[in-house]
């Protein structure tokens, strides 16, 4: 784990700490960044199972 100097703000850490239930910043800056990044990640699996269901036409034509 690396640390990083950030400034943040302060409403913001309140608020967060108070939705994801974390006491420290630590926690709660890793909580919010782990949260972030599976809701991408998530978003990313919908959006390829989504494609590998797709019925694509045969395009050998396309460029004649």
């Amino acid at each position: 784990m690396a640390k990083h100097l950030v400034d943040i703000d302060e409403a913001a850490l309140s608020a967060a700490r108070a939705e994801l239930g974390t006491r420290t910043i630590r926690d709660t800056v890793n909580e919010a960044l782990n949260r972030a990044a599976g809701t991408r990640a998530d978003e990313v699996e919908r959006s390829l199972d989504r494609l590998a269901r797709l019925e694509l036409h045969d395009r050998d034509d396309a460029w004649r």
